[in-house]
């Protein structure tokens, strides 16, 4: 018998029935959703005074990453910006720098953030590390670049959503490692952490269509993992089974009740505070996956980013010496 799923908030619910929803994905699927269109970008700048720009940089193996900076016009340069370094989701085999961009928008127009976005490859092309890697190196250029960014170096947040969020926790943890870059705080949108998929809320969103079920997830996983067994998974690419989760800057952490990485975001707050860390957790009553990015005009939705920013202002209010770092770089990577 199929365990019991928590309620939808009424809302969501009747917002879903017009959603075409998946129970599982597989490589067909996969390529279909890949053409469809991008995230078409000039919508979300449209009435927005915003400098876009594009750079290149390169991977650690060469190949090309975008990165996509965007900056209020006319800010006050004198005083340099806090950043927001994103990281896009799409179960880590689809999506793309534009990705679910209006939430960093909201924190462009309310504390005049410069938002770089980064532009990862995908699985199953690419695998294990390979992810984790080409959003360090975004991160590494994004710090050494702060001054003509015009950003202050000590307020770099690194943020994402489902598996950008997996991934921001994974930078997280190889730049605490690394002792670079010093990141100010993390913000972990509904992320995707435990490669191993077996949680109570897991199973609840198996056997069914749903925004990202336990089989989507599960081939979201296998694309990344390819081969390796759980005993070769590093913490870097699952952070569920990071096996130090002390040193990591002011987190932010939040899910949906009625979602299958519900369970998997509890663990690594509570984690966190165990390390002696600081976290701050919201599990929102009947949120499914991804809510406040698919219907941000919901009440829950607006309530959550709403929570989210004002945390936020606080984090980039606080001196930076209130943000606990690692200054010793580690060699077990």
């Amino acid at each position: 018998m199929a365990p019991v799923r928590p309620d939808l908030d009424p809302e969501l619910r009747t917002l879903l029935a017009d959603l075409p929803l998946m129970s599982e994905l597989n490589a067909e699927i996969l390529t279909q959703l890949r053409q469809l269109p991008s995230t078409p970008v000039d919508t979300l700048l449209h009435g927005r005074a915003v400098d876009h720009r594009e750079v290149i940089i390169a991977a650690s193996d060469g190949s090309p990453i975008p990165l996509s900076i965007f900056a209020p016009v006319g800010a006050d340069r004198v005083t340099p910006a806090p950043c927001v370094y994103w990281i896009h989701g799409g179960g880590m085999v689809m999506g793309d720098r534009f990705s679910q961009l209006d939430i960093p928008f909201d924190w462009l127009d309310r504390f005049g953030a410069v938002v770089v976005s980064v532009d990862y490859r995908l699985a199953p092309e690419v695998t294990g590390m390979t992810l984790v890697d080409d959003c360090y190196r975004g991160l590494l250029w994004t710090a050494e670049h702060a001054d003509e960014l015009g950003v202050d170096p000590a307020r770099i947040v690194v943020a994402g959503a489902s598996a950008g969020g997996g991934l921001a926790a994974g930078v997280t943890l190889l730049a605490r490692d690394l002792a670079a870059p010093p990141i100010a705080a993390q913000v972990l949108i509904c992320p995707m952490l435990d490669h191993r998929c077996d949680t109570t809320s897991s199973r609840q969103f198996s056997g069914g269509p749903g925004v990202w079920t336990r089989e989507m997830n599960q081939f979201g996983w296998a694309a990344v993992l390819g081969d390796r067994t759980d005993g070769e998974v590093p913490g870097y690419v699952s952070p569920a089974v990071a096996d130090d989760l002390s040193g990591l800057p002011t987190t932010y952490v939040d899910a949906g009740s009625a979602e299958v990485f519900r369970d998997e975001d509890v663990a690594y707050a509570t984690g966190i505070w165990a390390a002696g860390g600081q976290a701050e957790l919201h599990v929102w009553a009947g949120g499914c996956h991804g809510f406040d990015a698919l219907y941000p005009q919901a009440t829950i939705s607006a309530t959550a980013r709403r929570t989210r920013s004002d945390w936020l202002a606080r984090v980039l209010s606080a001196s930076p010496t209130d943000t606990p770092r690692s200054s010793t770089p580690r060699t077990d990577r």
